[in-house]
């Protein structure tokens, strides 16, 4: 059976000014350069009283080895999205206002080609192999995915808000 671990999760809010589209393309093009397999497996847009609500589910994997891979799920919710404008150095500007939650969770899965269950046997191998033969290299993979993936990513997502935020 394939061994699911959840390493790390976050929740991201940000309220005020942003540019929608260029958040949504920040994020895109930051897996796919990184060579990330991502998938939109939600979208949805309602119109409310007070803007538009949108809820994206985002699921990107990379695989590391053929026996582990990353998997990192961002979940958006935004609220009350509006356009908007604002004036930069005497120029409007059109943008956005509202509210966007994003919760990332970051999982480790092992055995994802499901190799070590054929035989019974080879599952009580698995856990050996795993707690005392590479114990270390689980550890470091962890250890890259929450620090190297997950938290670079939400920091590049705060980095570039504050630097959209501070054009406003």
């Amino acid at each position: 059976m394939v061994q699911r671990k959840e390493i790390y999760k976050e929740v991201f809010k940000h309220t005020g000014y942003w540019k929608y589209a260029e958040l949504y393309d920040m994020v895109f093009e930051w897996f796919k350069n990184r060579d990330w397999i991502l998938k939109e497996e939600m979208y949805n847009e309602k119109i409310q009283a007070n803007g538009k609500e949108v809820i994206i589910r985002w699921v990107a994997i990379k695989e590391i080895t053929d026996y582990f891979m990353f998997e990192i799920v961002l979940e958006w919710h935004i609220l009350g999205m509006k356009d908007a404008e604002v004036e930069i150095d005497g120029e409007k500007v059109k943008t956005n206002k509202g509210e966007v939650e994003i919760v990332f969770k970051s999982t480790i899965i092992k055995d994802y080609e499901r190799r070590w269950e054929t035989l019974p046997l080879w599952k009580f191998m698995r856990a050996l192999y795993e707690k005392h033969v590479i114990k270390a290299t689980v550890d470091e993979f962890e250890e890259k995915l929450r620090e190297d993936e997950t938290k670079v990513l939400i920091n590049d997502i705060k980095g570039f808000l504050r630097i959209s935020h501070k054009s406003k």
